[in-house]
């Protein structure tokens, strides 16, 4: 496993150690792998998870008379998150990296965005830059700490990746157009079209235990901002952030937000890309694995 903790090294011993044993038929080998599967995008999630685990608690159980802010608590805890994940080598320093330039990345675009009213927190509390609590750039922490996770657990290769340098001149003008739309001309859609040019013809290679499944990376892209999109109905729910047509009531985030979303995978993916480099199919893998190739169709 590429980079792995030790923690995931011990799990991923235990894990062969039962699972080798499993043998059968083809029902049996495809339940295994879907398990396997489901439990480690579980284990990617854990960072996001626990903090989302949080802000649900804070809505359903946090003192209203309460001394100490709730948007500070969830500050404090998202620390204390991170600190576990380090402290327990969930999480690598190298992998730390990445993830506080997410928190940088997320957190002025939080305090653009407050600005210009596309969306609100509560005004309370002192950990807060402006009117944003800092608990907000964990946010984008956690869509930082699954993405370097899952490149590891699932030992990523592609076909046809772009040039880097391309994809950091797309990443970079669709961050300037999260700013830049309010004033100007909104490029989404010109940006849409030059993420699909530029990434159309890559193919991801994943592998889940004794099998490698492949996927158009496009598709990759769409599932995880529909993921988030679910994440962020929960988060408004919870009352941790609000857009403006939700505070008479709240319902759900709008489907557009998808496309925001989308885009921001591809920052997501720049970024993780200087952690990770992405490497094609044939690069050095992990010997202690057979390999076959299974193809989700596009």
């Amino acid at each position: 496993m590429r980079s792995s903790t030790s923690v995931e090294q011990a799990i991923d011993r235990l894990a062969h150690r039962y699972l080798d044993r499993a043998r059968g038929g083809r029902l049996r080998s495809g339940l295994t792998e879907f398990v396997v599967f489901g439990l480690k995008q579980a284990w990617a999630c854990v960072f996001g998870a626990a903090l989302l685990a949080v802000i649900i608690g804070v809505r359903l159980w946090y003192p209203a008379d309460a001394g100490l802010a709730s948007n500070d608590f969830l500050t404090i805890a998202a620390v204390v998150i991170q600190i576990l994940m380090i402290s327990f080598k969930l999480e690598t320093f190298r992998e730390l990296r990445v993830i506080l330039l997410f928190h940088v990345v997320g957190t002025v675009m939080e305090l653009f965005k407050t600005d210009v009213g596309s969306w609100m927190y509560d005004a309370e509390g002192v950990l807060r830059i402006g009117a944003v609590p800092l608990f907000s750039g964990f946010m984008y922490a956690a869509v930082g700490s699954y993405m370097v996770r899952v490149y590891r657990l699932f030992d990523l290769r592609f076909d046809r990746y772009p040039h880097r340098w391309i994809t950091a001149i797309v990443a970079g003008a669709i961050y300037v157009n999260f700013f830049s739309h309010h004033f100007i001309a909104d490029a989404r859609w010109v940006l849409l079209a030059a993420v699909v040019l530029v990434y159309g013809r890559c193919v991801m290679h994943f592998r889940v235990f004794r099998r490698r499944f492949r996927m158009p990376i496009l598709l990759s892209f769409f599932l995880v901002a529909l993921f988030i999109w679910l994440a962020e109905n929960i988060g408004t729910w919870s009352r941790a952030w609000l857009y403006p047509n939700q505070l008479d009531g709240w319902h759900a985030v709008s489907i557009d937000k998808l496309l925001a979303w989308f885009l921001l995978m591809i920052i997501s993916v720049v970024l993780v890309a200087w952690v990770y480099k992405p490497e094609p199919l044939d690069a050095p893998a992990d010997a202690t694995r057979t390999v076959e190739d299974d193809q989700i169709p596009a």
